[in-house]
């Protein structure tokens, strides 16, 4: 801007020039632009002065506004750099929790993982397993009956024939007295449903075999004629198991049926005690029922001796009502008749009197 100005003084000084040099001598051509040429310089080193001054001042109002402009930008990134400083901290918190918690469910995988490992030495000893049934069936005995329920069930009883069964369940009648007994037939049912296992019929005919001999001592040791009922229930520990051959081995449960035994799981179990439980509970509420209604045959008789005793009282309460009302009314006429009485001694005692003042009267005159 400031060269544009000084191109158009220059070229106003040069047009100046050219007209003077028509209209005047080359005499004093000289003289006059050195004249015009130190006003020029002048006007020059003002104009000059000024433009530096708007400049500086236009310079420092640009600078204050691009500082001003700077530090809202700076606060507001600072402000954003907090909050997003703040959400990182708290994803990162978040992120730090989770890890714990993965570690923590890791930790647990890893127990679960040797529990599993335990479970399965375990499960390899024939006797180990039995113990395992037993416990399995105990837990569900005590969450249907109750613990120590003696009057409903028995863990470990001994028949008159000196088997030992895991339960007996003492049902009422008809159904007496009810065994159970656990079975856990493990090896061969697993090498049965592995699929890499090439040799898998004939492991199942050998679980089948298993199952049959199973149900076999069930119906021989815990099925007494006159001491428990003529079926029993063999319970499998393993819901694999009994879904395995609920699923895919009916000859095992129509050799069962047969035999009276019936073969449960953990959940078949369960609903089995409790559908017994609702019956012992029907039959002790019959038992309660007749009593009842003994009780009411019983108040019906003595309601009826009350009501004839009533009636006989309610005769005589109308009796004595009726001997009240009469002597009610004697009571009325004897006490008018004294009323009447007592109003003629009353008239007589004042005709006396007013003799007596008369006759008085008589004497003194």
């Amino acid at each position: 801007m400031e060269y544009i100005v000084i191109g158009l003084l220059v070229l106003i000084l040069i047009v100046s020039v050219i007209s003077l040099t028509k209209n005047i001598n080359e005499s004093n051509i000289t003289e006059r632009l050195g004249k015009m040429e130190t006003e020029v310089v002048k006007e020059l080193g003002v104009f000059k002065s000024d433009l530096a001054d708007n400049t500086n001042n236009n310079f420092q109002k640009l600078n204050d506004k691009i500082e001003n402009r700077l530090n809202q930008i700076n606060d507001k990134v600072n402000e954003r750099l907090d909050q997003n400083f703040e959400r990182t901290n708290k994803t990162f918190a978040s992120v730090l929790e989770r890890l714990s918690k993965i570690d923590e469910a890791q930790k647990k995988i890893d127990n679960l993982s040797n529990d599993i490992v335990s479970l399965q030495t375990v499960l390899t000893d024939k006797k180990t397993r039995g113990i395992y049934g037993e416990i399995n069936l105990k837990h569900i005995i005590e969450n249907v009956f109750g613990p120590n329920n003696t009057k409903v069930y028995n863990l470990q009883y001994t028949l008159s024939n000196g088997t030992i069964a895991d339960c007996i369940i003492n049902a009422p009648e008809p159904l007496g007295m009810i065994a159970i007994d656990s079975k856990f037939p493990l090896e061969n049912y697993q090498n049965m449903v592995d699929k890499t296992n090439t040799h898998r019929d004939s492991y199942e005919k050998l679980f089948k075999q298993d199952m049959k001999k199973h149900i076999d001592a069930i119906a021989t040791k815990y099925i007494i004629p006159n001491e428990t009922t003529d079926q029993a229930i063999l319970f499998l520990p393993a819901e694999a198991i009994f879904a395995e051959v609920n699923a895919y081995h009916q000859d095992i449960m129509d050799y069962a049926y047969k035999k009276r035994v019936w073969i449960t799981g953990p959940t078949t179990l369960m609903s089995t005690l409790t559908t017994l439980q609702i019956i012992m509970k029907n039959v002790e509420r019959d038992k309660y029922t007749k009593v009842i209604q003994t009780e009411l045959r019983m108040l019906d008789e003595e309601f009826k001796r009350y009501k004839d005793r009533w009636d006989k009282l309610s005769r005589s309460i109308d009796t004595v009502s009726k001997d009240v009302k009469d002597i009610h009314t004697t009571t009325e006429k004897i006490t008018k008749r004294f009323n009447s009485i007592n109003s003629v001694e009353m008239e007589q005692i004042e005709h006396e009197e007013n003799k007596h003042i008369i006759d008085t009267n008589n004497t003194s005159l």
